[in-house]
């Protein structure tokens, strides 16, 4: 199956086909992708090219192309690397709602912790081993739902697209989720907005809509997936209970 595969690929599969030790010394795939990754975490995915983790690792760039053959095979491992599930998702849980809230509390995790994966272009469905592994956790919280498994699949796309996207927004926000911040947004829309022009605008901005509620923490404040996660969840166990009806 491996020769069959595009060029990363093979190499993350191959790995589980035929795991080798990794040498003490000199270079291999998962010690690029994790000299890559400490660059991405630290500077955005900008700071990522094949010179500067060659340069960090202190061998030539001809060095890694020996091991990683293109900057789209290296984001590929780096995807992977931080892609591990953790040890939480394979304990039992209460029920498919409190599984896929519990998988979703974790991708968040995994998402704030590697903010530079959200701009990694999407050239198709997730095919790495630790995505698919992601995506074998979601598909269990479902198992006795009584859901197709088209229909199990379609929900764990939904979720897991929401929180991408969520988390990209969060990203790009940054600073200006920051309680300081967002009071200055809701401010500044209240000298703006007049009930005339805007009366929806107006009544939510006088309603607080737009401002944290007084008890939230700072460490809290900043851009979340809670509610609209919920919502989500909401429908699906719609669907769950027509289809619990026939």
């Amino acid at each position: 199956m491996n020769d069959k595969l595009p060029p990363g690929l093979d190499l993350l599969w191959g790995r589980l086909d035929e795991p080798a030790p990794e040498p003490r010394q000199g270079l291999s795939p998962p010690r690029i992708a994790r000299a890559a990754v400490e660059l991405a975490d630290a500077g955005g995915l900008d700071a990522v090219s094949m010179a500067r983790v060659a340069e960090g690792l202190g061998f030539t760039t001809m060095s890694l192309y020996r091991h990683v053959k293109s900057k789209n095979e290296l984001l590929l491992l780096m995807l992977d690397t931080v892609a591990a599930v953790p040890a939480e998702l394979d304990e039992p849980c209460g029920d498919w709602r409190s599984g896929l809230e519990r998988w979703c509390a974790a991708q968040w995790v995994m998402l704030r912790a590697h903010t530079w994966i959200v701009h990694v272009p999407i050239t198709g469905p997730p095919i790495t081993p630790n995505q698919l592994a992601w995506t074998d956790r979601a598909l269990a919280a479902l198992r006795d739902t009584g859901l197709s498994e088209g229909e199990k699949v379609g929900v764990v796309l939904l979720v897991a697209s929401y929180m991408l996207t969520t988390a990209r927004m969060g990203a790009e926000i940054g600073p200006a989720a920051s309680g300081e911040s967002i009071a200055a947004y809701s401010t500044l829309l209240g000298d703006l907005i007049d009930a005339r022009r805007f009366p929806a605008l107006r009544a939510a901005v006088d309603a607080g809509a737009y401002d944290y509620p007084p008890d939230t923490a700072e460490e809290k404040r900043g851009f979340d997936y809670s509610f609209g996660l919920a919502r989500i969840l909401d429908g699906v166990e719609t669907l769950i209970q027509g289809r619990a009806r026939g």
